[in-house]
């Protein structure tokens, strides 16, 4: 049986951190990367079109966009590899909450990867929500990588107060 990863992967920097990084080991295992881009269903979704009216687009419209965008995303990770990135690769569109999709998408795999939410400071040593509850409620190992730093979020210098 082959080994398989789940990575969850957005349009974010965490997302494509996490995916180099699922890449990455896939390539190491020799497991099946599996790619997943959630997207949100609302409670509601417009019927059928009335002449004129313009209800949106349709559930199979944004899940193909979504399937579009994560290839592209992949596409892009591969080739920032190369061959550090030769893992199979499928990619899924799933409509849902996307720490359900992830979780359920998780079943039976070897690792659970997803990124955090990159916005330095105290707030990334905050876990975001989908990755919060990947973490609480997942039934493998999951890793969160933390978005490369760029840039410094916070000075190396230390301000002392002068003493009077």
């Amino acid at each position: 049986m082959t080994e398989r990863i789940v990575v969850g992967v957005d349009d974010s920097a965490g997302g494509r951190a996490a995916l180099e990084h699922a890449l990455r080991e896939g390539a190491i295992r020799g497991a099946e990367v599996d790619v997943v881009g959630a997207f949100a269903l609302p409670d509601f979704w417009p019927g059928p079109a009335v002449p004129g009216w313009s209800m949106g687009p349709s559930v199979e419209e944004v899940r193909d966009a979504v399937f579009t965008r994560v290839e592209q995303i992949v596409a892009a990770a591969r080739a920032n590899l190369g061959d550090a990135g030769a893992a199979v690769v499928r990619v899924r569109a799933i409509g849902g909450n996307a720490a359900a999709v992830l979780l359920d998408a998780a079943h039976n795999a070897q690792l659970l990867v997803v990124g955090n939410r990159g916005h330095g400071g105290f707030a990334s040593m905050v876990l975001g929500s989908v990755s919060l509850q990947c973490v609480l409620h997942a039934h493998c190992p999951v890793t969160v990588v933390p978005v490369p730093a760029t840039t410094p979020t916070m000075p190396d210098e230390r301000v002392t107060a002068a003493s009077t």
